[in-house]
């Protein structure tokens, strides 16, 4: 007898849990770290306008931005049951400078070890490809020759490939554009022999012009993901926090869906 009714507590038990995936929204939160992490009551997102993979622009057609970032920040504020406010920057350079100054809460962006003197990172929720570019005329055929006395690189100030490649070339030079939007409109006015940057966003650039190449293959892998100020007194607790929201939406599917959703082509969800 104790067996069957240890049986039947077990199933309903399952059964509630089925019918209720979103159990975890409903645990206590810690006030404390919640106070921490949006301390204006509002949760300030910073969004990158400039890597097309994360965020749609704005326009009079559209007012507000899409993309994945926008659909992730959603999801916390709905799972935090706080408010979201967007902020829209045009360089993940100037969002950066912003959560430094504690402008912003959270931010989507590279993960860099430069940028980890003062940010937290959560995993990584998207893998994106960083490329290079040349002129339909160049000699240039491969990465390898990319490194070379002379070459010039193009590329957005303060980005994730400016820190990299600032890091890794030995031999060209690297000449920055305001941000990542500039490079292929600096490159095509007579700056530089190459351009390098997000592969989405110097395809989408490219069609604007002809006689433009990508070089095979890519010179980096981006990781992005979720920062927070390690300014916070509980950054800690506050990554922590956003880690397991990440890892949920990855495993769920959500950020594989919401790629779909936005056609976003040539990244894959973090492993």
């Amino acid at each position: 007898m104790k067996n069957i009714l240890g049986c039947s507590l077990l199933l309903m038990c399952q059964f509630i849990l089925a019918q209720t995936p979103n159990a975890a929204l409903n645990k206590p939160i810690d006030k404390t770290m919640m106070q921490s992490f949006a301390p204006t009551g509002t949760l300030r997102v910073g969004i990158n306008l400039g890597n097309p993979v994360l965020a749609g622009s704005i326009d009079q057609s559209e007012p507000q931005p899409k993309g994945v970032t926008i659909d992730i920040a959603k999801e916390i504020g709905r799972r935090s049951h706080l408010p979201v406010e967007l902020i829209s920057f045009k360089s993940a350079g100037a969002i950066v400078e912003a959560l430094k100054a504690n402008q912003l809460d959270i931010i989507f962006v590279a993960i860099d070890p430069v940028r980890g003197a003062d940010i937290s990172y959560t995993p990584a929720y998207i893998e994106i490809e960083g490329a290079y570019m040349v002129k339909a005329t160049s000699p240039i055929k491969s990465h390898d020759e990319v490194d070379v006395a002379g070459n010039e690189i193009v590329v957005g100030k303060a980005s994730a490939y400016d820190l990299y490649l600032t890091r890794e070339i030995q031999k060209a030079t690297l000449l920055r554009s305001m941000n990542s939007q500039s490079v292929v409109d600096d490159f095509m006015s007579g700056k530089g022999n190459v351009a390098a940057g997000v592969k989405q966003q110097l395809e989408a650039d490219a069609k604007r012009y002809n006689n433009l190449r990508m070089l095979p293959g890519r010179f980096m892998v981006i990781h992005q993901a979720i920062g927070v100020p390690k300014s916070r007194a509980e950054f800690e607790k506050i990554t922590l926090y956003l880690s397991g929201i990440v890892e949920e939406l990855k495993t769920s599917g959500f950020i594989a869906n919401s790629m779909k959703k936005h056609g976003i082509e040539g990244a894959k969800v973090a492993e």
